[in-house]
């Protein structure tokens, strides 16, 4: 019964993290990924995609390694917070295209690249997690 009590406590608070950073990134980022969604913008469905895994793969390592729920609060609100902050050293690396207007544009290969860089964010963010 412990087991079970830990898994939900464990993943209730996973999946509130998740949901707080998908927030995060809608209030911080110029898109609004959401609205150009339900608009049938690919790019965004991508974009967002990414941003959603990355998340998922950060917080992954922050239960996988935490030794409390409140360890994993901490350095999982940590790997959300630096996601975020990644992101925007990514959009100011790539000066040839402005993101957030060719994420407006429905710029698929735009989309796909931030899919991308978002898992790899998540990747790195989560291997430095492990301690």
């Amino acid at each position: 019964m412990e087991l079970l009590l830990n898994f939900l406590s464990y993943f209730a608070v996973g999946l509130g993290l998740l949901i707080v950073g998908i927030f995060l990134f809608e209030m911080t980022t110029k898109n609004k990924e959401f609205q150009l969604i339900s608009q049938g913008n690919k790019a965004a469905a991508y974009a967002l995609g990414g941003k959603i895994i990355g998340l998922s793969i950060v917080l992954y390592a922050s239960i996988a390694n935490s030794i409390s729920l409140y360890d994993m609060v901490v350095w999982g609100a940590v790997a959300i917070i630096v996601q975020i902050v990644a992101f925007y050293i990514v959009e100011w690396m790539t000066p040839r295209f402005h993101i957030t207007k060719a994420i407006d544009d429905d710029n698929q290969a735009v989309g796909l690249f931030l899919l991308f860089v978002s898992i790899a964010l998540g990747l790195t963010i989560a291997g430095s997690l492990t301690y």
